[in-house]
């Protein structure tokens, strides 16, 4: 019996052992759900704060950072500003990449920008650092939310936007406390991070292994401001020491630059030089940093001693006050994260046309680009919605152009003799109908995109705006190919236009010269610049007046002279469709003016 007791008194040790180690594992896996949750919740907030403020700023900071530009200090001070405001390199470097695949930036000045978004950047380490560790900003976090949650009621959009930044701002350091509160006790589980600690050991394998180690999280993270903002969780927690904090962060560095990559993966030429450029220079710093890692170090301890603070390469667990010990941790990894940045910019600033070189040779313009397709917003790249519209403000000019191009080959089709010559211009201007109506599709779906997400009522007018003004567009592509389908009868009819004839429908031309010149203007312009279409107005009223003068010409003239009925058919097609021309580019006008007025 007592053996039987003591069997069963054994199982039940075993037993009890088992379910131990069960619970220990459910621990384990319970810990790193609420630390990646408390890392989602961290991102979040950082996500609406920025989204929220490129609202606020609207099209303001569109302005603002693609006039900035005319010097090297203006550039980087610029990349700097929007940054810090917006809380997200990863943002602002796409933005810059797109403003290169719209046309408004050349390489040179986006390099530049790109220089001060990185050192704008290290602002979030530096108030996690203050804040997010120094103050139980949860207490806050709640009433934040409450009060933007109030003002995200609000039917007026700045305040709307204000009340959602608010909510972002709280939720973000919402997430960083969460992130303290979710980490495991070291003394208490030595073994959650022991992985971790054996490669602090080898030497400089273990600078090279962490600075992978930033490159990989940030890639996955898709923000270089929540990796450091873990790495601050580790460095503060005395999970890695200084030196393996301080790899993590280089190695942050270069995997920040992979969005802007991926969003010029499938733009044009220029955007992709402009991404490879970010590359390339946070490569460049990363470098000469680890060549001169220890001396590097060395000087971030001597400015953090020398203000006062513990010497950063004294562990935590070796320090007589650990707190102290703590706060030197978060305040020389980010120095070191501020001073690598402005540093390496300081250092490569002067050499940017070497970099634009450099880009350039390793990303070669193909031999022959396609002509007729998206310039600017092929890639899709939607960096927020509100600024994603300037893409398709420089896509709408490109049609106009293109339409333009059109009309310039129905000219030219106009005295043209030979039958081969017309029939090739012929197939260019059917051609061009097909882009056209292409084009007017893929604007159409970009839009779409824009509109689903959270816009201003402003940017919806915008959007409206685009699509009657990319339908009108579409319109003068079918009378253009309407034109030519005249031009090709009149041929096939043996019809031959007098020299009278010729220079009134050229007159016609010239008055549409006039308009599409006034219509392009405005659509550069846009709705912020634009204060009236009066002389828009002129030149469809004077298309108008022509129109009228030729057509009562015509019919005074009928039976009164050599040419037949057929002909004054053909003449009057003509000029009936270049009317009608006029008036679909009047209302593109009309369209940008109505942005203004709603």
């Amino acid at each position: 019996m007592f053996i039987i007791d003591g069997v069963f008194f054994t199982k039940s040790i075993k037993n009890n052992a088992s379910l131990q180690g069960n619970f220990k594992y459910m621990d384990t896996v319970l810990q790193i759900f609420n630390l990646a949750g408390s890392l989602g919740l961290f991102l979040y907030g950082m996500t609406l704060m920025s989204e929220s403020l490129q609202k606020i700023a609207g099209e303001g900071l569109r302005n603002f950072l693609a006039s900035m530009t005319s010097n090297s200090f203006k550039r980087v001070l610029t990349g700097l500003s929007i940054t810090a405001i917006i809380q997200s390199s990863s943002a602002t470097t796409v933005m810059i990449v797109s403003f290169v695949n719209a046309g408004l930036l050349s390489l040179t000045e986006a390099i530049g920008m790109i220089m001060g978004a990185n050192i704008g950047t290290t602002v979030t380490a530096w108030i996690v650092a203050f804040l997010g560790f120094k103050a139980d900003i949860a207490v806050l976090s709640i009433p934040l939310i409450a009060v933007g949650f109030i003002l995200s009621m609000s039917k007026k959009q700045k305040r709307k936007h204000t009340g959602e930044m608010i909510v972002g701002f709280a939720l973000l350091f919402l997430g960083i406390t969460f992130l303290k509160n979710s980490v495991p006790d070291l003394q208490s589980h030595p073994e959650t991070l022991a992985f971790l600690q054996t490669f602090t050991d080898r030497g400089f394998w273990s600078i090279l292994i962490f600075v992978g180690i930033g490159t990989l999280l940030t890639i996955v993270l898709q923000s270089s401001s929540a990796t450091v903002a873990l790495t601050l969780v580790m460095v503060n927690y005395g999970w890695i020491p200084f030196e393996m904090a301080a790899a993590m962060v280089l190695g942050e560095n270069i995997g920040t630059t992979i969005t802007a990559n991926l969003a010029a993966a499938v733009g044009n030429v220029p955007a992709k030089r402009a991404a490879l450029a970010h590359t390339v220079f946070n490569v460049i710093g990363v470098i000469w940093v680890l060549v001169l890692f220890r001396p590097f170090l060395r000087l971030v301890s001597t400015i953090i001693t020398g203000l006062g603070v513990a010497d950063p390469f004294i562990p935590i667990a070796q320090a007589v006050d650990q707190e102290a010990a703590s706060t030197s941790m978060l305040y020389s990894v980010s120095l070191l994260h501020t001073l690598f940045n402005v540093a390496n910019t300081l250092l490569l600033i002067g050499f940017t046309p070497v970099l634009a070189k450099i880009v350039t040779f390793l990303i070669k313009s193909p031999k022959e680009e396609e002509k007729y397709r998206l310039k600017f917003i092929h890639a899709g790249m939607l960096t927020t919605a509100e600024l994603s519209l300037n893409q398709a403000k420089q896509e709408v000019v490109h049609f106009a152009d293109i339409v333009i191009r059109q009309y310039n080959f129905i000219k030219e089709a106009l005295t043209l003799t030979h039958d081969e010559e017309f029939d090739t211009l012929f197939k260019k201007i059917a051609y061009y109908e097909e882009v056209t109506d292409r084009i007017e599709f893929e604007i159409a779906e970009y839009l779409n995109q824009i509109g689903e997400e959270k816009i201003s009522s402003e940017s919806g007018s915008r959007i409206q705006a685009m699509y009657k003004i990319i339908g009108e567009m579409e319109n003068m592509g079918d009378s253009g190919y309407n034109l030519a389908r005249v031009l090709q009868r009149k041929r096939l009819n043996k019809i031959v236009f007098d020299e009278e004839m010729v220079r009134n429908i050229e007159g016609m031309f010239d008055l549409l010269d006039k308009a599409f010149e006034i219509m392009l203007n405005n659509l550069k312009a846009g709705y912020t610049k634009l204060t009236n279409i009066e002389s828009a107005y002129d030149a469809e009223k004077a298309i108008d007046k022509y129109r009228d003068i030729l057509r009562e010409g015509n019919l005074i003239s009928l039976g009164k002279s050599d040419h037949d009925y057929l002909t004054r058919v053909y003449f009057m097609d003509l000029i009936a469709e270049c009317e009608r021309i006029g008036d679909y580019i009047i209302n593109v006008s009309e369209a940008i003016m109505e942005i203004k007025l709603s």
